[in-house]
C-alpha cells in the first residue's frame, strides 16, 4: 500500500432529479474531468424518453439503478442526487451504505415514503407559468430553460406513488451535505422540523452538514463552477481508498 495522491478523490455518482437524464450534469461533470474527478452521471430506468410503455417501471427500479452504479465503482463513491431523486438515491444508501463514502443532496434532502402515493398518471413537466411560479428559476437563461422543455421527460407513475422501507441503521452515519440553493439553510431547517416526507431522514442524520449556495432549483445549469468545485472538494475529502 502506498501514499495517496494529494488529489486523490472519491469517484463521483451524479444523479438527475424530475424530468431529467445524465445531459443536465454535462456540464458539471466536464468541469469535474477536468479537475481530475471520476464521475458517472446517470439516467435512470424510463427517464431517456417519453416513448414506449414505461408502466412497468417502479421506485425500485430507480433505487436499484444507483446502487447498480455504485457497486460498479472500485471504491466508496460519493453519491450525489438532485430534487426529487433525494427519494431514491436516500433509499440506496439503505441498501449499501458501506459503498458510499458521503451522501450530497442537492437542493433536496433525505426523503422517505412515497412522493405521491395517490398518483395515478406520468408526471410531466409543468408548463412554463407554473413551473416559474412554484420553482426557483434564479439564474437560469431562456436558452437553459428552452432547452429543459424540449429534453424533458415525464416521471412514470410508479416512480411516484411506491416508497421503500428503510432498514439498515448504517445510513445515519454516511458523512452527508446539503447543498441549498432554492431556500436558504435556515428555511430547509424549519422545513424539517415541520416533518416535510422529502426532508424525513434529516432529523436522523448523525453526520450532518449544510452549504449554502443561493441560486436556482437547478444549480449544475445557474451555477456550475460553484457546484463543482463544492462536489469536488468534498469527493477529496471523502476519498477513502488507498492506490495499490
Amino acid at each position: 500500500m502506498t501514499a495517496q495522491p494529494e488529489n486523490r478523490s472519491a469517484p463521483i455518482v451524479l444523479v438527475p432529479g424530475f424530468w431529467l437524464g445524465a445531459w443536465a450534469w454535462d456540464e458539471v461533470a466536464e468541469l469535474l474531468r477536468n479537475d481530475g474527478h471520476e464521475v458517472t452521471a446517470l439516467t435512470l430506468p424510463g427517464m431517456d424518453s417519453d416513448a414506449g410503455d414505461r408502466s412497468s417501471i417502479t421506485f425500485a427500479d430507480h433505487v436499484n439503478a444507483i446502487a447498480d452504479a455504485v457497486r460498479a465503482a472500485d471504491e466508496p463513491v460519493v453519491l450525489v442526487v438532485h430534487s426529487a431523486t433525494g427519494y431514491s438515491g436516500y433509499a440506496a444508501s439503505d441498501k449499501l451504505p458501506d459503498r458510499i463514502a458521503a451522501m450530497v443532496y442537492v437542493d433536496t434532502g433525505p426523503g422517505i415514503g412515497a412522493m405521491d402515493a395517490d398518483a395515478t398518471e406520468d408526471k410531466a413537466l409543468p408548463p412554463p407559468e407554473e413551473l416559474a411560479e412554484n420553482e426557483n428559476l434564479s439564474g437560469l437563461s431562456e436558452e437553459q430553460l428552452a432547452t429543459f422543455r424540449e429534453r424533458a421527460v415525464s416521471v412514470p407513475v410508479g416512480v411516484l406513488r411506491e416508497g421503500m422501507e428503510l432498514t439498515n441503521d448504517a445510513r445515519k452515519d454516511i458523512p452527508s451535505t446539503m447543498i441549498c440553493t432554492a431556500y436558504s439553510v435556515e428555511e430547509y431547517k424549519d422545513a424539517a422540523q415541520d416533518n416535510h416526507d422529502w426532508l424525513g431522514g434529516v432529523s436522523e442524520l448523525r453526520n450532518l452538514e449544510w452549504v449554502e449556495l443561493p441560486t436556482s432549483h437547478w444549480p449544475m445549469w445557474s451555477r456550475p463552477k460553484d457546484l463543482a468545485q463544492i462536489i469536488g472538494d468534498l469527493a477529496r475529502r471523502y476519498v477513502t481508498a488507498a492506490v495499490r
